[in-house]
């Protein structure tokens, strides 16, 4: 096994081992794709979307918040093109009867057979000639990268406009001429390529109309109930263009393919702002809140695990529209989607449903159907890549002068789960007591969590690999003086300070509020 997949099932243990993600149903063997958050995951998850609304609602004055319903009329979704276009091209291998998304397996082709051979190619002539690489000119003139650059230029020429054009055939015809062989019975006998729905549907007897508008669905995304309820925010919170309608809920879709943990998953979450604005000013928005996404994400996450990459293909509604990627265990994918969705969505709606969706211009006097700039992140995503970004194993000193392997979780201590743990060095001598004191002191602000069993070295690691920013020692000098020992997660140094300065110092290096001003 490579070292990075070796990484990634460290990283599945450990959220099992240590209460953050357990398999849904795990008692009956488990639902596919489909998995419960335990005690520390919930926390964190929790604190993952405090985070995002508080930056997005709470910090800008022209955004407000809803909660849309799951179920919704089923012409919603036939005005959105989720009933008509909401598909994945779809193929099987007929040896290994594994089923794979046609256009990832020609995606990962380009990515992993040509713009790894372009890339290897570049750092091998950058490693020769040092500071005078010219990077551009040796793309542009070395014959091997030119013939890549050429190849992968004919390869996603005819991937975009066979997905454009919904021709399934052409898809299964680029499978065949790139000979993209099953990872698993890596034989090329395939199936041929078809279109797979990705909505759960369910019924509602009591829905007015013909047999089949009884025909309901799990939302697949949740910005369609911001779509349908416009009108009804910007009338009841006297909002003017442009202002910005955001959400977080689950969502439901009936992947083909779902794995690789919780990257992938049928039932998920999601945080969703629909940002309205004049027609001819969404590539201005567009550019503000790629931007503005990216600073967000910078927060809490190193920079060089981040990148743009622009769509190449682009969705039925949308004029523009880039992803930032994170580099998980297993590559970098899409962790938020930034779009520019045009007039699309409003206007269909207003459409099929005939009522005016539209907004009142009072300074050009005129009523139009805004444009929509979209941030779209999953919950479960950014999740999974604070988890990959915190989780590491790494030498450190101990008691005897020599060195040991800890994990430790290195999680945002505005995100961690618990800010900080109350340890008696002992369970005797009124220490204890003394402890569930400053616990009552702290519980109130601070999620803590108090646990007297075992060596405190031990309770050190078991903090350390919950993601714990603070642990606090209450020790015999503690009755004395009220001094107590305060460690910190990462550096792992102690300082001696009062019990009565705790609170502030610990709020102030975990709080949230700063690390949205920052």
């Amino acid at each position: 096994m490579s070292q990075t997949g070796d990484q990634f099932k460290k990283i599945i243990a450990h959220c099992k081992e240590y209460g953050y993600i357990f398999q849904s149903s795990e008692v009956y063997d488990g639902l596919a794709a489909v998995y419960d958050y335990g005690p520390y995951g919930a926390e964190l998850k929790n604190n993952i979307k405090a985070y995002w609304w508080k930056a997005m609602v709470h910090a800008n004055e022209n955004i407000v918040g809803i909660d849309s319903a799951i179920f919704m009329h089923p012409k919603i979704w036939k005005a959105s093109g989720h009933v008509d276009a909401f598909n994945d091209p779809l193929i099987d291998n007929k040896d290994s009867k594994k089923r794979y998304r046609a256009d990832t397996l020609i995606e990962e082709y380009v990515e992993k057979k040509l713009t790894a051979k372009i890339e290897k190619e570049v750092a091998k002539a950058a490693k020769r000639f040092g500071d005078s690489f010219d990077r551009e000119q040796f793309v542009s003139t070395n014959p091997r990268v030119v013939a890549n650059v050429e190849k992968r230029k004919k390869v996603m020429d005819r991937f975009t406009a066979a997905m454009a054009n919904n021709d399934m055939a052409e898809l299964k015809q680029i499978i065949i001429d790139a000979e993209i062989s099953d990872p698993i019975s890596g034989t090329k006998n395939w199936t041929d390529v078809r279109q797979f729905n990705l909505m759960f549907s369910t019924q509602m007897s009591n829905i007015a109309g013909s047999e089949d508008d009884s025909k309901l669905y799990l939302r697949p995304e949740t910005a369609q109930g911001i779509f349908v309820n416009f009108l009804n925010v910007q009338k009841t919170t006297r909002q003017k263009l442009p202002f910005g309608i955001a959400q977080i809920g689950k969502a439901f879709r009936n992947e083909i393919v779902a794995r690789q943990f919780i990257f992938r998953m049928k039932e998920f979450e999601q945080m969703e702002m629909q940002f309205f604005v004049a027609p001819g000013t969404e590539m201005k928005w567009y550019e503000h809140w790629k931007a503005e996404r990216l600073k967000w994400h910078h927060q809490v996450t190193p920079n060089e695990k981040l990148r743009y990459h622009d769509h190449d293909n682009l969705a039925h509604y949308a004029n523009a529209a880039v992803d930032i990627e994170f580099e998980f265990p297993f590559g970098f994918k899409e962790l938020e989607g930034i779009h520019s969705r045009t007039d699309f969505d409003l206007r269909s709606h207003q459409e099929l449903s005939g009522r005016k969706l539209q907004y009142f211009d009072n300074e050009k006097n005129e009523s139009y159907v805004p444009y929509v700039v979209e941030t779209s992140i999953g919950v479960d995503r950014m999740f999974l890549s604070v988890i990959s970004n915190a989780f590491k194993e790494e030498e450190v000193p101990d008691a005897k002068g020599g060195t040991s392997t800890r994990t430790v979780l290195n999680i945002h201590p505005a995100l961690a789960p618990v800010k900080v743990a109350v340890l008696p060095l002992l369970k005797k001598d009124g220490l204890p007591e003394a402890s569930r004191a400053i616990m009552d002191e702290l519980k109130y602000d601070l999620n803590c969590f108090y646990e007297d069993k075992d060596t405190i070295g031990k309770r050190y690691r078991r903090q350390d690999a919950v993601g714990t920013p603070f642990c606090i020692t209450i020790d015999h000098q503690t009755l004395e003086d009220d001094t107590v020992t305060l460690r910190d997660r990462d550096s792992m140094k102690q300082e001696r300070i009062n019990k009565n300065a705790l609170l502030d110092k610990v709020k102030a290096a975990t709080s949230m509020i700063n690390l949205i001003k920052a």
